[in-house]
């Protein structure tokens, strides 16, 4: 029989379950333990040439321990919660723990703290949210597609679990959390292709309709695009492609683990970016995908990691805040982890223009929808390659004249930091391969592309 069934798990049935957890690792001879328990259901329904064709649910329950005898630090996860799997799940990481190297630096878990509530992670729209639910939302986004004459692909997913971590040092930590999310890529007729997506905490919040339209409208706009020669332009990134330099800058930079590696751009007082570029991590900004503590129960610190395009503050867990003297920002990754800690709630200050305003204030440039396939060159330096997708237009004397061919680009995204002139009020909640971000859009005074891409 499990503890603990993922369809409806509450955050005191999870923490319950951590606790059990570190009581056996502890009686097995841990002398410290830590258990991450996240329980939950997961839904998404997939459409493609206009028709929903796949509906798929997932009930999961993941436990993580963390067994600790001196210096040596075993750590075993498992998707079982029965009471044979749970014995299992203690004898593994001990062994581990067994037979591991020593850590020399090894801080120890951190010490409790109690998180505060937050009630905003978690909506009853989601997680009532069934299958009638996302093929509403994915007949519309088809619909708004079949108005405009082009073929509508994507996807609408709803997730609801609970999260709790339990420690031996006193760590009690609980909350659920939900999250929704539809995609839908349009291809329409001269290869033009659109893109556009919602994400938010309540599924009955998502303008799928709207989403649809903007992925339609953008496709029928990006038709029979030409060739442009490859250069520095000034540009428009819409907040789809500005997620991606926030993400790739989180990844790169923004963590303690990166600093004390010598390999991130970021130094204290160091300006790398345009005045107008305010970049927080806040886990609990309601208008992002909020989260109250992380992997090893620490609250999540509202963090100013660039103010007005100054670095200012940086991600840290248990074991990089121990090395640096101070405490733990609440950014710490289920273990065993490779990365560090990472800024996963990025948050970019809004500005005061619309899309339109920035747009308008080109000579002549491009207006980017997004960015693909994007890969790091140089750590330090964030020169990142990658193309653009979905939409990429010609802009003369402030006015979309045309659809361009996509463009490859190797780019310093600190440059791109620099480069901003402006920042568009609106924003969007993005997801991303990291985290989740609430960006909005930008005007850059250049950006290099370095290559042109063929005809379809």
């Amino acid at each position: 029989m499990n503890l603990i069934d993922g369809v409806g798990a509450s955050p005191d049935e999870a923490l319950r379950l951590a606790e059990d957890v570190v009581r056996q690792a502890e009686a097995a001879g841990a002398g410290e333990a830590e258990a991450f328990v996240a329980a939950g259901e997961s839904a998404l329904t997939r459409f493609a040439n206009s028709e929903i064709h796949q509906n798929v649910a997932s009930t999961e329950a993941f436990v993580n321990l963390r067994f600790v005898r001196g210096r040596r630090v075993g750590v075993a996860s498992s998707g079982r919660t029965d009471p044979d799997g749970i014995r299992a799940l203690v004898e593994r990481a001990a062994a581990i723990a067994t037979s591991v190297e020593e850590r020399d630096d090894w801080a120890g878990l951190p010490d409790a703290v109690a998180p505060e509530p937050l009630p905003v992670a978690w909506s009853t729209g989601t997680a009532d949210a069934g299958p009638e639910l996302r093929a509403r939302g994915a007949r519309a986004a088809i619909a708004a597609a079949d108005a405009a004459g082009v073929t509508a692909y994507g996807s609408f997913a709803t997730d609801a679990e609970a999260v709790a971590v339990a420690s031996s040092r006193g760590v009690r930590a609980a909350e659920r959390r939900t999250s929704s999310q539809l995609i839908t890529v349009t291809m329409g007729p001269g290869d033009g292709t659109g893109y556009a997506e919602q994400c938010s905490v309540d599924a009955t919040l998502i303008d799928a309709a709207a989403v649809g339209r903007e992925a339609a409208e953008r496709a029928r706009a990006a038709a029979n695009p030409v060739p442009i020669e490859p250069g520095d332009y000034p540009v428009v990134l819409s907040h789809y492609a500005m997620a991606d330099l926030l993400d790739m800058l989180a990844y790169l930079g923004f963590s303690a683990t990166a600093v004390q590696e010598d390999r991130s751009f970021w130094e204290a007082g160091r300006r790398i970016g345009s005045p107008l570029v305010t970049l927080l991590d806040d886990g609990r900004d309601p208008g992002g995908l909020p989260a109250g503590f992380d992997a090893e129960g620490v609250p999540k610190e509202r963090l100013t990691l660039l103010d007005a395009g100054v670095c200012r503050d940086l991600a840290f867990d248990a074991q990089t805040a121990a090395r640096a003297g101070r405490r733990s920002t609440g950014h710490g990754l289920p273990a065993p982890n490779t990365l560090g800690p990472i800024p996963l709630n990025m948050v970019m200050a809004a500005g005061d223009e619309t899309l339109e305003e920035l747009v308008g204030g080109l000579g002549r440039g491009l207006l980017v929808t997004r960015f693909h396939y994007t890969n790091p060159v140089h750590d330090k330096k964030v020169i990142v390659t990658g193309m653009t997708r979905d939409g990429t237009f010609l802009v003369e004397d402030g006015r979309i004249v045309g659809p361009v061919r996509n463009l490859r680009f190797t780019m310093s995204y600190l440059d791109a930091l620099a480069n901003v002139e402006a920042v568009s009020r609106d924003r969007r909640c993005l997801r991303s391969e990291l985290g989740v971000s609430l960006v909005p859009s930008a005007r850059l005074s250049s950006f290099t592309f370095t290559g042109t891409t063929a005809a379809r």
